[in-house]
C-alpha cells in the first residue's frame, strides 16, 4: 500500500486503523468488497505486489513482488535494513541479505533461500554488543528485578521481568508513547496496560491492581500508569513488565536506563527463542487473548 501512495506512514507491522483504511481505499477502488482485510481477491487485484507467498521461490537480485516486500520487513524487524519495503530486491536489500547472512554464519550468496528464510523466520535473535535500537526505556518501578527474561527454574519460560512491590505501588510509564490497550487479559496478565512507542516498540504492564489510564491517551516517561497488584495468574503483588517489539517479546534489561544484566542462562542449556512476529498480529500478540509466558 505503501508503494501505491496509500499508507504514507512508517510501517510497522500491525494491522491498525491506518492499514485497515489503506487496504479498504484500494479496495473501493477496485470494486471489491470492502472490508480492510487483504484476501485472496484484494491480493490479486495487487497483482504483482500480492503475490507469491514468502518462501515459494528463492529471493535474489532482481525479483519483485509480495514476498519480497516480506523479505524486506523480516530483515528489518533483525536490524539489517534493506532501505524500505517497495517489494523490489535490489542493490540495499542485497546488502541487508549479505549482512544478514554473514552474522548468522550462513553461506553469504545474497539469495535468500531456505535456510536464510528459515533463519529469519525462527532463528535467535543476533545482536553485537548493545541493542542497535536507540530506543530506551525507564524502570517502571523503583525496587529490584525478581524473576528475570527467558527460562527461569524449573523450567519456565518467562517474557519478561518481575518486580516484586508492595500492593499498590504506582506504576510509571517506561516512555513516551500512546496507550493502545488498558484492560482485563483473560490469557493471565490480569489488570494489564499496553503502551505504544515508536520504531515498533511496545511496553505491557501486567497485574495491576487499578488502571489509570485510557486507550487514545498519551503519556510520558515516569507518569503513573496504574497501581502494582496481583490480579490475573500471580502468586502475589508484582509487576510483570514486558518489552515487545512488532510483538514479540524481546529481553528488556539492556533496553533499561541505567541498568545492566548479566546474561541469565537456563542451566539445561536451553535458549529463549521467539517467532519473529512481522506479518500482522495473531492472538498471541494481542493484548485482549496473549497468554502469559507464551510466544506468539
Amino acid at each position: 500500500m505503501g508503494a501505491l501512495g496509500l499508507y504514507p506512514h512508517q510501517v510497522d507491522g500491525i494491522s491498525g486503523p491506518w492499514t485497515q483504511g489503506a487496504v479498504r481505499t484500494f479496495q473501493s477502488q477496485h470494486g471489491l468488497a470492502v472490508d480492510g482485510i487483504a484476501g485472496p481477491k484484494t491480493r490479486a487485484a495487487l497483482g504483482r505486489r500480492g503475490k507469491p507467498n514468502l518462501g515459494a521461490r528463492p529471493l535474489k537480485q532482481g525479483k519483485r513482488g509480495w514476498d519480497v516486500a516480506a523479505l524486506q520487513f523480516l530483515l528489518h524487524e533483525r536490524g539489517f535494513e534493506p532501505g524500505g519495503f517497495d517489494g523490489g530486491f535490489g542493490p540495499n536489500t542485497l546488502s541487508a541479505v549479505r549482512r544478514y547472512q554473514s552474522a548468522a554464519h550462513l553461506d553469504v550468496d545474497g539469495v535468500a533461500g531456505s535456510s536464510t528464510l528459515n533463519a529469519l523466520r525462527t532463528g535467535p535473535v543476533i545482536t553485537i554488543g548493545s541493542p542497535s535500537s536507540p530506543v530506551r526505556f525507564f524502570r517502571p518501578v523503583p525496587g529490584a528485578i525478581g524473576d528475570g527474561f527467558g527460562w527461569i527454574p524449573p523450567g519456565r519460560l518467562h517474557t519478561g521481568l518481575d518486580f516484586p512491590e508492595p500492593l499498590g505501588t504506582p506504576i510509571h510509564a517506561g516512555g513516551v508513547g500512546v496507550v493502545s490497550f488498558a484492560g482485563y487479559n483473560n490469557g493471565g496478565y490480569g489488570n494489564l496496560t499496553v503502551i505504544s512507542h515508536r520504531l515498533g516498540f511496545e511496553s505491557w504492564y501486567a497485574h495491576q491492581s487499578r488502571i489509570i489510564v485510557s486507550v487514545g491517551q498519551s503519556v510520558v516517561g515516569g507518569q503513573t500508569i496504574g497501581y502494582v497488584g496481583s490480579t490475573g495468574h500471580s502468586t502475589g503483588p508484582h509487576l510483570h513488565f514486558e518489552v515487545r517489539h512488532f510483538g514479540t517479546p524481546v529481553d528488556p534489561t539492556p533496553y533499561l536506563l541505567g541498568y545492566r544484566a548479566a546474561h541469565r542462562a537456563h542451566p539445561s542449556g536451553r535458549r529463549h527463542k521467539c517467532r519473529p512476529n512481522a506479518d500482522a498480529r495473531g492472538r498471541g500478540a494481542d493484548p485482549l487473548t496473549a497468554r502469559l509466558d507464551r510466544c506468539p
